[in-house]
């Protein structure tokens, strides 16, 4: 039950925020961005229509395909974002500032934001109920990466304005579109840690263990592996540390063998004993 609240809470203040960089930056610098926004901005000039009403329409389709997609669950999650969406448009038009900033400014801002919100509720499972849906329909059939997903869904959204606004508007768009992705990654992994995965090959593995797990109080893997040229069979040693103890690590491992082989892997989020992924709002 907790975490239904708390779902919901990300799910409205995630949306509360999305709309307020469509409506603090993106329509108000006509910003070719990413999302059912940039789409409404590209399309004002040729069929003349109010954007607010090209998005709620695009969020209604959005989320009849994702109800279809990506299941009931999804489907509830969503349609309380989809619901109060328009609402926050509207309730928010009275305080829109008057902003005087360069459009690149507008189209960084209103893309950082914009990714902060729908970072947030990505985070439940659940969506905006606009363009952020082919990502996650993709994520679940094809496995691609969101964040990477949304870069490309975006950018094809910004070039929609390139008849309608020329070139440097979508060169302006674009900033908003690697902007939004970068934070919506960011969003994503909020309260992992960045760690690394180092493989050590070394005929003082035994030693090299036991200093890991009694000086640096991290647990270990051993593996059997096999020469491919000498066919000799070895020990590979595993450890998975934060980026902060790597040095610490290295210099062991060098006072104890500096022939010793090392491989060495960033980790974008690692969970389980010793590592903890905690998300606090």
């Amino acid at each position: 039950m907790l975490k239904m609240i708390k779902d919901y809470f990300l799910v409205l203040l995630g949306t509360l925020i999305m709309a307020a960089a469509v409506k603090f930056f993106i329509l108000p610098f006509n910003v070719l961005s990413g999302g059912v926004a940039g789409i409404a901005v590209a399309l004002e000039p040729v069929f003349h229509l109010d954007p607010d009403l090209v998005i709620n329409g695009l969020v209604l389709g959005m989320f009849v395909l994702g109800s279809v997609c990506l299941g009931k669950e999804f489907a509830v999650k969503t349609f309380l974002s989809s619901l109060v969406y328009p609402i926050y448009l509207a309730v928010l038009d009275p305080f829109v500032p008057a902003l005087e900033l360069e459009p690149i400014l507008a189209s960084i801002y209103g893309g950082a934001l914009a990714g902060i919100g729908i970072g947030l509720v990505m985070r439940t499972g659940s969506s905006t109920g606009g363009m952020d849906i082919p990502p996650l329909i993709l994520k679940k059939y094809m496995n691609i990466e969101i964040s990477k997903s949304v870069m490309v869904v975006d950018a094809l959204t910004v070039l929609l304005g390139l008849t309608t606004y020329g070139l440097e508007a979508v060169l302006i768009g674009l900033f908003s579109v690697v902007t939004g992705s970068y934070c919506i990654d960011k969003m994503l992994l909020l309260g992992s840690q960045d760690c690394k995965s180092v493989q050590i090959i070394s005929d003082q593995y035994e030693l090299m263990m036991e200093k890991i797990h009694c000086e640096m109080d991290r647990g270990s893997t051993l593996m059997d592996a096999q020469g491919g040229y000498t066919g000799e069979k070895r020990k590979v040693l595993l450890v998975v540390i934060e980026n902060k103890e790597y040095n610490h690590l290295i210099r062991m491992i060098n006072e104890i063998d500096p022939k010793a082989f090392v491989i060495t892997t960033d980790i974008k989020s690692v969970h389980g004993e010793g590592f903890a992924l905690d998300f606090k709002i």
